[in-house]
């Protein structure tokens, strides 16, 4: 590949990173609190901003309505904040698994009051997705069972089904619903959407505009995630990505940490579909979904960022006319070889050009932590706690 072809594909890479991703969170059992930690929707936005300005991929920022919006606020004014630190708000996530009506799920509860409860939320969420110009609804459920003949199975399934075409058919035209999926957490013995075809049904049930999201640590150990997008992408269903990274059971870790092949090889799967089936891969939402427990918020962002740009960066480096030729003879050794000798070469120089061409520094994390941003915030916000008693950022885990 021509490298102004290359750099063409890297200025349409975009990435959205989320607003809790900023903010002060943990896992179950706790929470190690950060000096920079964002704790009020402004200084989420701020630090967004900040990680778009070094790397010039990130121009949208995800939303936790619950988190983000407070009743009787004007959601156009966090739109207005937004752009003043130089993004816009990007997928609306609606809140489906904190308050305590959900304690037996959400809309796929038996509990009246919960489906009706969530039922007002999302309904909430849409209007605030319409006042802010975002076109992404998200929605991920911990709608499941503990136990074996705690809920009838079906049952669950058809109120989910009711649910999401309720609110396909609330969105306007130009809004786009993404699916999550998740095979276990919270719920240990069943999971109301638990994998990638229950996703794939749910959203094709729910009207046309409603595609799965791939969420990639959401697997079970060893599945092939690059299958499930490759046959997402020939029918026509893929919406999106949450980018992390796992080694067991949980997701939050940053993207690339663990398995930096394996986010390869999905990228590469995506080229192909566009090169090789003249897919329209424009539409896919490649967001973030990490909270960072240990590592610096900001710096962790940048560190997801940069390397999802580099394993894309990689994946576009297929030869592909010589993997077609091998694939033909039926050379396994010469077909892997393509993907392997794309994966190992190395790319930052190609993408330090890329960032120089566009007034950007060579290299994000560097530059961040010369400009002395955190330090600054760090000062700002422990003044702020200590004024108002003390607070923590979001309760997510």
């Amino acid at each position: 590949m021509e490298k102004d072809q290359l750099f063409s594909l890297l200025d349409d890479f975009k990435i959205e990173t989320p607003s809790w991703g900023y903010a002060d969170t943990g896992t179950r059992f706790g929470k190690f609190l950060q000096p920079t930690a964002a704790v009020t929707i402004d200084q989420k936005l701020a630090d967004a901003g900040t990680v778009h300005r070094y790397t010039g991929c990130c121009p949208t920022v995800a939303v936790h309505v619950l988190w983000d919006f407070s009743m009787g606020v004007d959601a156009t004014a966090t739109a207005q904040v937004a752009s003043r630190n130089g993004v816009r708000i990007g997928a609306i996530n609606p809140n489906l698994f904190q308050d305590q009506v959900y304690k037996f799920g959400s809309v796929a509860s038996p509990d009246e009051r919960a489906q009706a409860h969530a039922h007002r939320h999302v309904n909430d969420s849409i209007h605030i997705a319409k006042a802010v110009g975002s076109k992404l609804l998200s929605l991920w459920f911990a709608d499941g069972t503990n136990y074996p003949g705690q809920d009838d199975i079906v049952t669950r399934k058809q109120r989910m089904h009711g649910a999401l075409r309720q609110w396909h058919d609330a969105m306007p035209d130009d809004m786009t619903m993404l699916v999550e999926y998740k095979p276990f957490e919270p719920a240990f013995y069943h999971t109301d959407i638990a994998d990638w075809g229950m996703a794939y049904i749910f959203a094709r049930e729910a009207g046309p505009n409603a595609k799965v999201l791939v969420d990639s640590g959401h697997h079970y150990q060893s599945q092939n995630i690059e299958q499930i997008v490759a046959w997402l992408l020939d029918e026509q269903m893929l919406g999106g990505f949450h980018f992390n990274d796992r080694k067991y059971a949980d997701d939050d870790l940053t993207l690339g940490s663990i398995d930096p092949y394996a986010v390869f090889r999905i990228f590469h799967e995506i080229r192909t579909a566009a090169e090789w089936r003249n897919s329209d891969v424009s539409q896919i939402a490649y967001m973030v979904d990490q909270s960072h427990n240990l590592k610096p918020k900001i710096e962790a962002m940048i560190q997801t960022v940069t390397t999802a740009q580099e394993m894309f960066a990689k994946a576009c480096l297929v030869d592909r006319d010589k993997l077609r030729d091998a694939q033909s003879r039926m050379d396994i050794v010469d077909a892997e070889s393509c993907l392997r000798d794309a994966f190992f070469t190395d790319v930052r120089p190609l993408l330090a050009e890329w960032r120089k061409r566009r007034n950007l520094d060579p290299d994000p994390l560097v530059a961040y932590r010369a400009g002395g941003y955190a330090q600054r915030i760090a000062r700002e916000r422990e003044a702020a706690r200590a004024a108002s008693g003390g607070g923590s950022g979001s309760a997510y885990a």
